[in-house]
């Protein structure tokens, strides 16, 4: 039954029940006349009075009609019927009462003159019940016919209270409660909905079986908030936040779930505009070559690409896992660009060339490499063969190939390096380099920027599991500082450095002032709903605890050798002006080292790499173990 109604009221059409409520106020204006007329005259009309009533009804339907048309009441949705609506009733009522005494007046008809504002009052009872009782039919209605979402309010103030009036009629969403702090309102009924304790949350949650809970505390600071929240979601609830209704009018907000710390506020600067001119024309049409796809770099390159419609997009990864989830991730993106994986390592020169010849390839994007510091430490060899002899054999076969360009994915670490990894990616750069000055075919280029927020590498991972597992934070040193860039942000970059190259460019992106690493652990603490514990607040939550710098590590990144910037036609790419070792030094190196990785003799490779690797610093043997 209620099925049907349902059915029947979705088919509706808006001029159906606007015609519905127009008729509805005429038949309201007879049959108020006729309570009139009997509660006035205490009995039914006889004949003498049913000709008077039949003139005066003449007279009183066209004035309703008219008014309901002109104030446009027909127009006026059920929900939405409310003091205005009431006045403009009001003033149909006025106006059929006026017109039937004028008509009983002008053609002497024997009525008493008080059945008129009884017919007012009527008519203003009827319409306005009908539309009530209406509306009630209708909710009931549209509400059997869906699972509504039942939402316990936190916050029994203003915005609270404001919230409930909103949802009292909402067919979708159920408000079942309160929950306020306030002991002076636990106990209370506001709008039809109990206030209860903050303790009585679980019981409420299972009681009522709740979907959803909503923060309707606007004035609270968002860390009281993300700490109330916490404790929510510690009870299985999913919680949303909302804005005060002066902000949702003042700053157009809408309603948000409560979430840490956006990563792109640790920046301290605007972020990149989403679109940046030239990348699409630079590599659509083109077969694509990403090493390192599963990677967090790496798969953000390969997501940006998709957008450009290359012809193909061949992803290369040694790990099985990575490059199945990116794969599956691209293909269900796009389903008209064939992407392929390939399995394997850059240091395979017969599949690089394989890969390079069978599939045509025409931009190479090397983001592979080993990257996380303290485990590149300890494992020196396989730390310089990945990323020092693996580019070497895949920048050789681009430059075989005639690849049309090579973009190395290089790091800031690579400035002044203090240990094997910035040592292995300054050795890469020099690699890409040396190649450049002898291809007239393959443009070779390399990026060079710092921490990228999110991804697998960066602090903001560990910041954030640390936090989860209730602390302490670890880290390395008081003064630490670290460039920072969101992820997409330096993808762009990096695809439009790529169409900048002229040749053995190094290009440097403007990663804006460094940032404190202990200011970045602050934040993150307090947008989790914690605070930090520490002199000042020996109460508090989360201990930030210094561990020392490990090896390989500096207190402040470079972006730059020298000193020596040229501009590009982007004001966030800088192109660097740096030396590099000459084409029969390249060569000894490379020779050395290979020798030393086959002897894994770690004191040479490491005095090789102090030797030729420019303002390198002493480095740290004890924690090299293979």
């Amino acid at each position: 039954m209620r099925h049907s109604l349902f059915d029947f009221c979705v088919s509706m059409s808006r001029r159906q029940k606007r015609w519905t409520l127009f008729w509805i106020d005429c038949i309201c204006a007879v049959l108020a006349f006729s309570l009139a007329v009997i509660i006035v005259t205490g009995q039914f009309p006889d004949t003498g009075r049913l000709r008077d009533m039949t003139l005066l009804t003449a007279a009183i339907l066209p004035v309703t009609a008219s008014m309901t048309v002109y104030l446009g009441l027909h127009r006026v949705k059920l929900n939405a019927y409310q003091l205005p609506s009431l006045i403009n009733s009001s003033l149909v009522a006025v106006a059929i009462g006026t017109a039937g005494l004028t008509t009983s007046v002008i053609a002497g008809a024997s009525l008493p003159a008080g059945i008129f504002p009884v017919l007012s009052m009527m008519f203003m009872i009827l319409t306005v019940g009908s539309r009530m009782i209406l509306r009630s039919v209708l909710i009931w209605i549209y509400r059997s016919k869906q699972n509504r979402k039942r939402v316990l309010i936190y916050g029994a103030g203003q915005t609270g209270q404001q919230l409930a009036a909103a949802l009292a009629t909402d067919t979708e969403i159920q408000p079942v409660a309160f929950v306020d702090d306030n002991p002076t309102l636990q106990g209370l009924t506001i709008g039809g909905l109990v206030v209860h304790a903050q303790y009585s949350v679980p019981d409420l949650v299972v009681r009522h079986r709740i979907d959803h809970v909503v923060l309707a505390m606007p004035s609270v600071s968002r860390a009281m908030q993300q700490r109330i929240a916490a404790r929510l979601r510690a009870m299985g609830c999913d919680v949303h936040a909302l804005p005060s209704f002066a902000d949702l009018v003042s700053k157009d907000e809408l309603v948000r779930q409560i979430a840490p710390l956006e990563l792109s506020d640790l920046l301290g600067r605007n972020r990149l505009e989403d679109e940046l001119p030239g990348i699409t024309d630079a590599y659509a049409g083109r077969n694509i070559l990403v090493t390192g796809a599963g990677g967090s770099i790496g798969s953000e390159i390969c997501r940006q690409l998709i957008s450009c419609k290359p012809a193909s997009l061949i992803l290369l990864d040694h790990s099985e896992h990575s490059l199945y989830a990116i794969t599956r991730d691209l293909q269900d993106t796009s389903t008209t660009i064939p992407v392929i994986p390939v399995l394997g390592s850059v240091g395979e020169a017969a599949l690089i060339r394989d890969v390079i010849a069978t599939y045509g390839i025409d931009v190479v994007l090397h983001a592979a490499a080993y990257k996380h510091v303290p485990l590149v430490e300890r494992n020196m060899i396989e730390g310089i063969r990945n990323n020092v002899l693996g580019t070497k054999i895949l920048a050789d076969e681009a430059k075989l190939a005639q690849v049309e360009r090579f973009i190395l994915i290089s790091t800031d670490k690579a400035v002044r390096p203090v240990g094997i990894m910035g040592c292995s990616k300054r050795l890469a750069e020099m690699i890409v380099q040396d190649l450049a000055t002898r291809s007239t075919s393959t443009a070779f280029s390399i990026v060079r920027f710092g921490n990228v927020l999110g991804s697998s590498g960066s602090v903001i991972p560990l910041f954030q599991d640390q936090i989860a597992r209730g602390g302490p934070v670890t880290l390395t040193h008081d003064d630490v500082t670290r460039y920072f860039m969101t992820l997409s942000e330096a993808v762009r970059l990096v695809l439009l450095a790529g169409t900048f190259t002229r040749g053995g460019d190094v290009f440097v992106l403007d990663m804006g002032a460094p940032v404190p690493i202990r200011k970045v652990a602050r934040q993150m603490i307090e947008a989790a709903g914690y605070t930090v514990r520490d002199a000042e607040n020996p109460r508090g939550d989360i201990e930030i605890v210094v561990t020392g710098l490990r090896p390989g590590e500096k207190l402040h990144e470079e972006l730059l050798i020298g000193s020596d910037m040229l501009t590009t036609p982007h004001p966030k790419i800088l192109r660097a002006q740096e030396g590099h070792l000459s084409e029969l030094e390249m060569a000894s190196v490379l020779q050395s080292l290979r020798r030393a990785i086959d002897a894994r003799d770690l004191e040479a490779m490491s005095n090789l790499l102090e030797r030729w690797v420019e303002n390198a610093r002493t480095l740290d043997m004890a924690s090299a173990k293979t």
